[in-house]
């Protein structure tokens, strides 16, 4: 009879163990207003499914701070800050994984970035990309869930110059910043053009001119060929170091996620993932990881399955709140010609022209999805849904930005060009009751 009892006792515990995972991906985050004040039944319900899932990632593309630390010399743009209750926030829509490397980590420099990551320990959110030195950037952090341990690994390709971290040696400190993952440029262009850009190197530096072979120019290099092309290659120490990273976790972990911020995109496409991001994500799929999401370019890019896991070159914006931060330094007034008595709408009205330029009037930039990827407790993938969501194209300032369900004919738009750009990866999106699906035996064993 204790035997009997001890086998039932157990067989929770073994269901538990046995029913797979499932997580909910979104991309940028940049939120400065409340989005639990909100009822709508629908708007409710898509909040209901992140949480439902066992882990809910999202970029953090904001700060958290008072404003009681000065504007660095550069931004990533809009210099970022956010108040301290958005941590209250993020744990209503169901968050519990966050980015923390993009290119605003340091738009009020290391003050900034660590009172962010305090208020993320402090809220308990599990969080990865930027740390005290390049070892604890590149570290995974860690989330328990009933269904097993979560590692994300997070680093940006895009950021702000003195925002890399540094290694730590035995007598001197690393630097704290964020975990880099940079990339080389080769240019292949005709010979008459590089003949051209050869006699420059020579008037510039004739004793260290290259004579002959490719140019190294401007942090570029150039080739000559048949045909102009552009082509990016992940810097091999990064690589490396991250790919160990990577490993690292898959040994320490359940399930491994690997995010990248990467603004880069193929010449004039910005919806196309540069050559070293494909790159990157297959070498995370290859050294563990069970998925792969990029943000950063603040639009879709496609959907590819490599080797039975997914890679997201590109999720968009989740929240978008770009134009509702509180303040922002003198130098940003400056740039668009303000005087000092301007307010910060003036600001946002001169930078975006009154909404005719920029972000505002590009459509694509306020239209996205949810992705949700479950897996079987063997760690193959089960299903991928994709949830279209709309940010508010066209509406006013203080309105555009917070996320909800697209209307029907909106959500087949929006997977329809989801669709379009994944097929350049062999993978084929299905629109079916108002979501996104992918199929997924066509790439298994690849």
């Amino acid at each position: 009879m204790r035997i009997l009892v001890a086998i039932l006792c157990t067989l929770p515990l073994l269901e538990a163990q046995s029913a797979g995972f499932r997580i909910a991906l979104t991309g940028d985050s940049i939120l400065n207003r409340r989005l639990s004040v909100y009822k709508d039944p629908s708007y409710l319900a898509m909040f209901d499914e992140i949480r439902h899932a066992d882990a809910g990632f999202t970029n953090l593309e904001t700060l958290i701070h008072t404003y009681q630390y000065p504007g660095a010399a550069v931004s990533g743009g809009t210099y970022m800050g956010s108040p301290p209750w958005i941590v209250d926030e993020l744990k209503w829509a169901g968050f519990n994984l966050l980015g923390a490397a993009n290119n605003h980590a340091f738009d009020y420099g290391l003050d900034g970035m660590r009172s962010t990551l305090h208020a993320l320990d402090a809220a308990g959110l599990a969080h990865a990309g930027s740390g005290e030195n390049l070892a604890l950037a590149r570290a995974p952090a860690y989330l328990d869930t009933g269904n097993g341990r979560v590692a994300l690994v997070a680093c940006a390709s895009t950021f702000t110059p003195g925002s890399l971290a540094g290694e730590q040696r035995p007598d001197l400190k690393g630097r704290p910043g964020l975990s880099p993952l940079r990339f080389s440029t080769t240019y292949t262009v005709d010979a008459g053009t590089l003949e051209g850009l050869r006699k420059l190197t020579l008037l510039n530096a004739p004793d260290a001119a290259q004579r002959e072979g490719p140019v190294r120019f401007g942090g570029a290099t150039y080739q000559a060929g048949a045909q102009t092309a552009i082509h990016t290659t992940p810097l091999k120490e990064d690589l490396d170091g991250i790919v160990t990273s990577i490993r690292n976790a898959r040994r320490q972990a359940d399930w491994v996620v690997v995010s990248i911020h990467a603004h880069e995109g193929q010449p004039g496409k910005r919806e196309q993932p540069a050559d070293f991001l494909e790159t990157f994500a297959h070498a995370a799929i290859d050294a563990g990881a069970d998925l792969f999401v990029a943000h950063g370019p603040h639009v879709l890019r496609g959907v590819e399955i490599y080797k039975g896991k997914p890679i997201f070159y590109s999720l968009a914006n989740f929240i978008f709140e770009n134009d509702t931060v509180e303040f922002q330094p003198a130098e940003n007034y400056q740039a668009q010609g303000l005087a000092a008595s301007a307010t910060v709408a003036d600001f946002y009205d001169a930078r975006s022209k009154n909404d005719t330029r920029g972000f505002p009037p590009d459509r694509p930039i306020w239209e996205s999805v949810v992705a949700e990827v479950a897996f079987n407790p063997d760690r193959t993938v089960k299903e991928i849904l994709l949830r279209p969501i709309s940010l508010g194209f066209g509406e006013p300032r203080p309105q555009r930005g917070r996320p909800r369900p697209a209307a029907p004919a909106l959500s087949k738009q929006i997977v329809d060009r989801l669709a379009a750009l994944s097929a350049a990866f062999g993978t084929k999106v299905e629109f079916a009751n108002g979501r996104g699906v992918i199929e997924l035996d066509q790439k298994r064993g690849q």
